[in-house]
């Protein structure tokens, strides 16, 4: 729907205030950012609500906001296994993995990246698990960073009109400006920010919208003619018009896999200040991700209805139109629509600074200072992340590029990729004290490569396997990495007697 003049402008007032608002806390975080440690771990000084909501923030990404509630519109609560998979994900990654992964990078050299905990937790001396394990993470990270990137102009051209590429680099811009002087203390107070912004829009939109939907919410949604009908429409078992087979729930649930692989969540886990405020960030955690990702199905579901006879043509802009179309028609309050927008770029933002500040610490502390420049001192490292931030952020404002980039194509292609090379890597590296260095460098390697080749390259009449098969690429990708961590480990030496040493102080930690 096209916007007013006043619309437009208290909608600007509202972006241009919330920018503002980020970049002021960068300037503000910049000042207690002193040395490596505080801009890659904010000194491991995370309270609770902070690292459950940049947790959080940062793993859903404008995905949430756009490309979920998109999909539910286009084709049905069918689409809505994702999010259980996802659900389920994110419990389990803070009850089993979040706790043992803070004590372990404490006791294995104190380490402030999953690579480095890597290097540590198996005393590898020639920095094989480092180098591998930075090139995946920059690998996966460019095209992650651009699904954001995307995310952003895709909103700013729906909302202002303004064309995709302009609207892609003043998002990048701003993103750029306070990750560049903050570092993870302003990533984490950022996404905190935006965390809340997110939960409250998610919540409110959608029940403001349903009141608004007038006569038969059924005849509504049958009124745009959906695939199927209403009936099939409202049900978990229907893909569009045809029922969703086994392989392709399952693909679905396994999104859930991918949470024990991610860097920029797992590194919150690193950050927090005590085990006590780990139990804390779970529970904040688990209850934000399903109230929002409930909320984001919804979100589909009466937008279809509230939106009809209108059909989208550009589903993943339907929580757009439903902001606007809310606050500008029904409510004549503008400039409070504009802040709810501000919620999608807040998703949008959250995620791709986490993105940016990984890519720059892989680089500049795992590469440059671990291989290339050792005797590097810490203004030299720091000085060389916030190059690489910039670096990371123009290569994938090119891979962005593209408008008719898909938001969910791109997400869906990065998080099998750091979900399949590191999942079963972190997961062994916990709770299996067997686990060597080259059962970890094969799993990785193997994760890694089988979604490059099961997502990219078209080998079967001209389709990529994925295609073809309909099955996720991080579902195979996963357990192949999985198998490859157990055969190589057991066909290999034992870990030496210091390493399982450590894997046991892990399990007998006590907090001093």
């Amino acid at each position: 729907m096209k916007l007013s003049q006043t619309s437009l402008v208290a909608i600007i007032i509202a972006f241009i205030a919330y920018l503002l608002f980020m970049i002021v806390i960068g300037a503000i975080c910049m000042k207690r950012t002193k040395n490596t440690e505080d801009y890659f771990l904010g000194g491991r000084g995370l309270g609770s609500w902070v690292a459950a909501l940049s947790a959080q923030a940062s793993d859903m990404s404008g995905w949430l906001l756009m490309g979920l509630p998109g999909s539910i519109y286009a084709l049905g609560t069918g689409q809505s296994w994702i999010a259980v998979g996802l659900f389920l994900g994110t419990v389990a990654n803070w009850l089993l993995i979040s706790k043992r992964l803070r004590r372990y990078t404490i006791i294995a050299g104190n380490a402030m990246t999953l690579p480095e905990f890597f290097e540590h937790r198996y005393h590898d001396k020639k920095k094989i698990l480092l180098t591998i394990s930075s090139v995946v993470i920059v690998i996966f990270f460019l095209v992650y960073t651009a699904s954001a990137l995307a995310s952003g102009g895709k909103l700013f051209n729906t909302v202002f009109g303004i064309d995709y590429h302009v609207a892609l680099a003043i998002g990048a811009l701003v993103i750029l400006v306070y990750t560049f002087m903050g570092g993870f203390l302003a990533v984490c107070t950022t996404d905190f920010v935006q965390g809340s912004l997110m939960l409250i829009g998610l919540l409110s939109v959608p029940i403001l919208a349903f009141s608004f939907v007038g006569g038969d919410f059924a005849e509504k949604i049958a009124s745009t003619n959906v695939a199927g009908g209403y009936h099939n429409y409202l049900s978990l078992v229907m893909n569009g018009d045809r029922p969703y087979t086994f392989v392709e729930i399952l693909s679905q649930l396994a999104w859930g896999l991918g949470y024990c692989g991610m860097p920029h969540i797992l590194v919150r886990f690193m950050a927090i200040k005590s085990e006590k405020e780990v139990t804390k960030s779970s529970a904040i955690a688990i209850v934000w991700c399903f109230l929002s990702l409930v909320a984001a199905c919804f979100i589909g579901i009466i937008g279809r209805a509230y939106l009809a006879p209108e059909v989208l043509t550009d589903t993943e802009g339907v929580f757009i139109q439903l902001i606007e179309r809310v606050f500008t028609k029904n409510i004549a309050a503008p400039f409070i629509g504009g802040i709810f927008l501000c919620g999608i770029l807040a998703a949008i933002m959250s995620t791709a600074d986490s993105q940016l500040l990984v890519c720059a610490s892989s680089v500049s502390k795992d590469i440059f200072k671990n291989l290339i420049k050792r005797d590097a001192d810490d203004k030299t490292v720091l000085n060389t992340s916030r190059i690489t931030v910039l670096v990371v952020a123009v290569l994938a404002f090119l891979i962005a590029w593209n408008p008719n980039s898909s938001i969910m194509g791109l997400v869906s292609d990065a998080w099998a990729g750091l979900g399949a090379a590191f999942g079963p890597a972190v997961v062994c590296a916990l709770f299996w004290k067997r686990t060597n260095l080259p059962g970890t460098v094969a799993g990785i390697v193997s994760g890694g490569l089988t979604v490059i080749i099961w997502d990219y390259l078209p080998i079967i009449g001209g389709q990529t396997i994925g295609a073809a098969t309909g099955i996720y690429s991080l579902l195979v990708g996963f357990f192949i990495s999985l198998l490859m961590i157990v055969v190589v480990s057991l066909c290999t030496q034992k870990p030496d007697a210091i390493i399982v040493e450590e894997f046991e102080k892990v399990k007998n930690y006590t907090e001093g």
